[in-house]
């Protein structure tokens, strides 16, 4: 069978998988529905297997998805809580890759040191999307959710540079610490500057080209598509990391966006794409994960079971797999406790009681940061990726069938027990972890502030409307509209912020009433923009904010109404 046809059947995988968790009685997360499918086509179509390699797999996969988490993580949720989340994306990854890395040397006879320090590397990032979908029914605190998300969005970049290291040290047999030291600051300065400089170039030029000739809804998403994958190849072109270019490609188009330039149809349709673009590029992976499964097990079991390790091979493998899971949940439990307690030791120190919020408003917390750290398309994009052969003499690359096993398990394994205790910690009584700032408060001072706003251009505009009007008897009709576009901004100044009546913008309204429609939701959406320009809202509210008037001015346009 022809890969573009197994690629389409996965993909129909990918959409039966988002039936099968809602119509099943029983909770499932996305992710082990995706992979028992991904088995199922293993187990139907034989000639199924999907070979990719390494560098295209890594390219495909990686750059968008993180390219879209870099966009979309709440920038002031992760500043605040800054000293957690570069503690867990960047010292829980080093503290990470030398315990387990041992620990996997120490288990695995046969497997090289480096190749024992790839494989831990490559399982250190975790995976936000795969516990959303387990917590779905549960009641995870936003504020724990965006520390996992920030953490991800980081330990992606640092995970797998650490095993790019140590697969060029198994591959050459070469490592030097003072060498090694430059190479990283090398990929992560010029990696962050050039996916910041390809962002901006792409970015301008798109917008100098709709200003000279107008904007093309769908040439500017496909842009906004090509983004992540330029600063991905710009990157390794110079040796940069790949993957902290498209992370910080997507930190600059948040900000980008801030400018409000990007016409509201643009912003709407480019919002589905990304999201449906996520939602396959996820599935993909976990599904190929389970195709793939089968073959991986055969090969590790052939592998292992050749060179006479253990006799039964495929028990110890996956006692190994369950204890390299374990101690990634251990060395996870130790580091946010230690953490946390020294967080809380020095805010007492300095007589600052914020250290005590999450520390001590409930028992779970660090239980359930320990056991979210759930493994998933990272890891996997990561562990496929290994070479095939050595650089040196091209023989084959030590332990590889073991490794991709190994980590192929870790995955399930980590998916299996968070699914089971993550919900049974959730269960009761909502965990109490006190909220970072006043964002609803926020929302609704800007909601008011763009209203005014609104208010005022629509006054401002009937009246001179009215006034470069030479039919008199049409003043009348600019009042009425304008009074009938004023009533509903005022409706936003009751105690209800959030009660527009959006249906009232559908009926009734003539071509005048359109136009000053239109001018009050641009008042609105500038206002919007200066908010989070000077830091008064966030980038999430900014956001959620925009993307509610776009669809009203979407929804509004004149060419929209009159289909």
């Amino acid at each position: 069978m022809h890969s573009i046809e197994v690629v389409l059947i996965m993909l129909l995988a990918v959409i039966a998988s988002s039936y099968l968790v809602r119509a099943l009685p029983f909770s499932v997360p996305l992710p082990l529905a995706q992979i028992a499918l991904g088995v199922l086509i293993a187990a139907t179509l034989s000639d199924s297997t999907v070979e990719l390699k390494s560098e295209i797999f890594l390219f495909v996969f990686l750059p968008p998805l993180l390219f879209l988490d870099g966009w979309r993580i709440p920038k002031t949720s992760l500043f605040h809580d800054k000293v957690t989340v570069i503690s867990l994306a960047f010292g829980l990854v080093i503290f990470t890759v030398l315990g387990v890395g041992f620990l996997i040397y120490w288990l695995v006879p046969g497997m090289p040191l480096p190749v024992a320090f790839a494989l831990a590397a490559v399982v250190s990032p975790t995976d936000p999307v795969a516990v959303s979908s387990i917590v779905s029914r549960c009641a995870m605190p936003k504020r724990l959710m965006h520390i996992l998300e920030g953490e991800s969005l980081l330990n992606d970049a640092s995970g797998l540079v650490c095993f790019r290291f140590a697969v060029v040290a198994a591959t050459t047999g070469l490592f030097s610490l003072g060498s090694a030291s430059l190479t990283f600051l090398w990929m992560a300065v010029g990696g962050v500057a050039l996916g910041i400089a390809v962002t901006l170039a792409i970015s301008y030029a798109h917008f100098w080209l709709s200003r000279r000739w107008g904007e093309e809804s769908g040439a500017a998403i496909l842009t906004n598509l090509m983004i992540p994958f330029g600063a991905y190849l710009a990157a390794e072109t110079f040796h940069a990391s790949g993957i902290l270019a498209a992370v910080a490609a997507g930190i600059t188009m948040s900000y980008i966006e801030l400018s409000g330039r990007a016409m509201a149809a643009t912003r709407v349709q480019r919002t589905a794409v990304w999201d449906m673009a996520r939602f396959a590029l996820n599935g993909l992976m976990f599904v190929l994960l389970g195709e793939q499964l089968p073959a991986i097990v055969s090969r590790a079991m052939n592998t292992v079971g050749e060179a006479g390790e253990y006799g039964t091979s495929s028990v110890w493998l996956i006692v190994c797999a369950l204890v390299i899971t374990v101690a990634l949940i251990g060395l996870r439990y130790v580091w946010v406790w230690v953490s946390l307690r020294l967080m809380l030791f020095f805010a007492r120190r300095s007589g600052n009681r914020a250290g005590d919020e999450i520390v001590e408003v409930d028992s779970r917390v660090v239980p359930v940061m320990s056991l979210a750290g759930v493994r998933g398309a990272v890891t996997l994009a990561g562990v496929l990726s290994l070479p095939l052969v050595m650089k040196h003499d091209g023989s084959p690359f030590p332990a590889r069938d073991q490794a991709i096993f190994l980590a192929a398990m870790v995955i399930l394994i980590s998916l299996v027990a968070a699914s089971v205790l993550l919900p049974w910690l959730l269960r009761g009584r909502a965990m109490s972890v006190p909220e970072v700032s006043v964002e609803e408060r926020k929302e609704e001072n800007a909601i008011r502030a763009a209203a005014a706003a609104a208010i005022k251009a629509v006054e401002e505009a009937g009246h001179e409307m009215a006034v470069n009007d030479p039919d008199a008897d049409e003043i009348g009709l600019y009042t009425q509209a304008t009074q009938r576009v004023i009533e509903t901004y005022r409706d936003r100044f009751a105690d209800e912020p959030y009660a527009v009546d959006e249906g009232q913008f559908l009926r009734n309204a003539d071509g005048i009433e359109l136009k000053l429609r239109q001018i009050a939701l641009k008042a609105e959406r500038d206002t919007i923009a200066r908010l989070a320009q000077t830091r008064h809202i966030s980038d999430d509210v900014f956001r959620r904010l925009m993307d509610r008037i776009d669809f009203l001015s979407v929804a509004h346009h004149p060419e929209t109404r009159h289909h």
